[in-house]
């Protein structure tokens, strides 16, 4: 089975940005996807460039900070930060030609880097939310880049990056065991979404998931990865 271990928000400050690169550097994390909005991405892609097996892919946001475009009004409150949220699903679906314009300004921003696009994820999973999933499937195409897996997007097997998402591993599910869960598995490729980092007072100012964070970084390091799988 072909394991890619991906360690979302990458780039969000400089304590996540440093646990990630820890649970790579001594773990089995294989990837990472930078969200271009990040108060540490100048870090974070300095770091990358150190370490050269980090594949690392795009974090879409929709849904925390502020735009790259700053006109695009249908998708920002009045503080100039995105009005949606985790709970974008009972919201009114946003304008798709804006949301089009700040992802394409998001991918182009992280081509500025000259960091290489491995694939794409988003914050809050939003790039699978059924009314943008025609301006996914067309950025996609565009930029030759795979997209993380939803059922959503299960029509589209020619873009997920794998066949399943797993999402367990977070809160209570952060535990040990987590290869012999995924051997259950009847897929020939997983990706497992994770979310290493160290608390700072910024992730503190802007996050709720924090401690269980740095359990993560721990246990990535510490596991033993099986033969069977092929850690990609």
């Amino acid at each position: 089975m072909r394991v890619e271990i991906n360690a979302d928000d990458y780039g969000l400050t400089r304590g996540v940005t440093d646990g990630i690169i820890k649970a790579h550097r001594e773990g089995c994390v294989t990837s990472t996807t930078l969200m271009m909005n990040g108060l540490s991405v100048e870090y974070a892609v300095e770091q990358a460039k150190k370490n050269h097996e980090l594949k690392v892919g795009l974090h879409l946001v929709l849904t925390w900070g502020k735009p790259i475009l700053n006109n695009n009004t249908s998708l920002i409150q009045s503080n100039g930060n995105f009005k949606y949220t985790s709970s974008y699903r009972n919201m009114a679906p946003p304008l798709l030609e804006d949301v089009e314009k700040e992802w394409r300004a998001q991918l182009e921003a992280f081509r500025k880097t000259g960091l290489t696009l491995n694939h794409i994820d988003s914050h809050h999973h939003i790039h699978a939310w059924p009314p943008l999933v025609g301006v996914i499937l067309k950025l996609a195409k565009e930029y030759e880049v795979p997209v993380r897996y939803a059922d959503s997007l299960k029509d589209y097997p020619d873009i997920c990056w794998t066949e399943k998402l797993w999402t367990e591993f977070y809160q209570d599910g952060v535990t040990d065991n987590l290869f012999e869960q995924l051997k259950k598995e009847n897929v020939l490729s997983v990706e497992v979404m994770t979310h290493p980092g160290f608390v700072d007072e910024d992730l503190i100012e802007n996050s709720s998931y924090l401690y269980t964070r740095e359990k993560e970084v721990e246990l990535l390091c510490e596991m033993r990865v099986p033969e069977w799988v092929q850690l990609k």
